[in-house]
C-alpha cells in the first residue's frame, strides 16, 4: 500500500468523490468513453489501491508487488484516476484520455503507462491473464497476490467460465476475483440479455470461496479482501453488488450511460451534484 496517506473512512470517501469527478471530466474532455461501469467500480479500486495491495508508484516494476488486472477494460477511466491519485503519473494527464498520442488509451495499454499490469478490453480474457500471473507467483516462490475485476456483461463470455473451472483445479488461493455486479451492459439489463444468475451459486459449485457484499461499502470490501487472504487451497470470488453510474442521479441504473460520454452541460450538472453530496 502506497501513495496518499489515508487516516480514516471519511478521507477515503473524499478520494472516491475526487475520482468520480476526474472520471466525469476526462470523459467529457474526450467526448467518448464509458461512464457507467467506471463510476460503479470506484470504491472497489480505491479500497484495493489504498488499503489492500502492496505496490509502490515509485517502483511500478517492483517484483514483490501485488498485481491488479482490469478485465473489464472499458472501465479504465476509474483505474487511471486512482493511479493518478496514487502518484503513478501526473493528474493533469487524465485530460488526455483517448487523444492521439496519449498514454491513456480507451482501454488499458500496459506498454505505455506504469501501473498497468495487462492490456485488456477484449472481454473475457483478463481473468485468464490474472490466473497466469497467480500461477507464476506460485512457480517463482513469490508471496504476491493477484486481484482481477470482471464485469457482469463480461461474465457471459465462455473464457470466464473456463477460468472458473481451472483456477480451483490449480488451488490458486493467491487469486481474488471481484465481480462489478452493476446489472447493465451496452444493450441493456444483463438479466434480460443473458442472465448470469445464480451467479454466487455457480462460482461456489466450481469450488471457489464466494462472498457477496455491497460494492460501494469500503469496510465491506476491505473485510472481504482480508478474508480472501485467509482462504487456503482455492481462489476467492467476491460478488460486489454495485450501481451503474453510481454518484450521479441521472446516470444511475440508466443503461445508455454504459458507453456515452456526458456533454459539458451534463458534466457540470453531475459535478454540482457530487459537490452537494460531499457537503451533506
Amino acid at each position: 500500500m502506497s501513495g496518499e496517506a489515508i487516516a480514516n473512512l471519511a478521507e477515503l470517501r473524499e478520494v472516491c468523490r475526487r475520482v468520480r469527478t476526474d472520471i466525469l471530466r476526462m470523459l467529457t474532455e474526450a467526448g467518448s468513453g464509458h461512464p457507467g461501469g467506471s463510476l460503479s467500480a470506484v470504491e472497489i479500486l480505491v479500497t484495493l489501491f489504498y488499503l489492500k495491495m502492496r505496490h509502490d508508484p515509485k517502483r511500478p516494476d517492483w517484483p514483490e508487488r501485488d498485481r491488479f488486472v482490469l478485465s473489464k477494460g472499458h472501465g479504465v477511466p476509474a483505474l487511471y484516476a486512482v493511479l493518478a491519485h496514487q502518484g503513478y503519473f501526473p493528474r493533469e494527464e487524465l485530460m488526455t484520455l483517448r487523444k492521439l498520442g496519449s498514454r491513456l488509451q480507451g482501454h488499458p495499454d500496459r506498454v505505455r503507462l506504469p501501473g498497468l499490469e495487462s492490456s485488456t478490453g477484449a472481454l473475457g480474457q483478463g481473468l485468464s491473464i490474472a490466473q497466469g500471473m497467480a500461477l507464476a507467483s506460485r512457480l517463482d516462490g513469490g508471496r504476491w497476490r493477484v486481484y482481477c475485476l470482471i464485469g457482469d456483461g463480461e461474465s457471459q463470455e465462455g473464457q470466464i467460465w473456463e477460468c472458473a473451472m481451472s483456477a480451483p483445479r490449480f488451488k490458486l488461493d493467491n487469486l481474488t476475483v471481484l465481480l462489478d455486479y452493476n446489472g447493465g451492459q451496452l444493450d441493456g439489463a444483463v438479466a434480460e440479455i443473458m442472465d448470469i444468475e445464480p451467479v454466487a451459486d455457480k462460482w461456489r459449485a466450481f469450488n471457489w470461496h464466494v462472498l457477496s457484499i455491497d460494492g460501494h461499502d469500503i469496510p465491506q470490501i476491505k473485510a472481504a479482501l482480508d478474508e480472501a487472504e485467509t482462504v487456503k487451497g482455492r481462489p476467492t470470488f467476491i460478488v460486489a453488488n454495485t450501481i451503474k453510474g453510481k454518484g450521479v442521479s441521472f446516470m444511475e441504473r440508466v443503461w445508455k450511460w454504459h458507453g456515452v460520454a456526458p456533454s459539458r452541460e451534463e458534466c457540470e450538472k453531475a459535478l454540482a451534484e457530487l459537490a452537494r453530496n460531499d457537503e451533506r
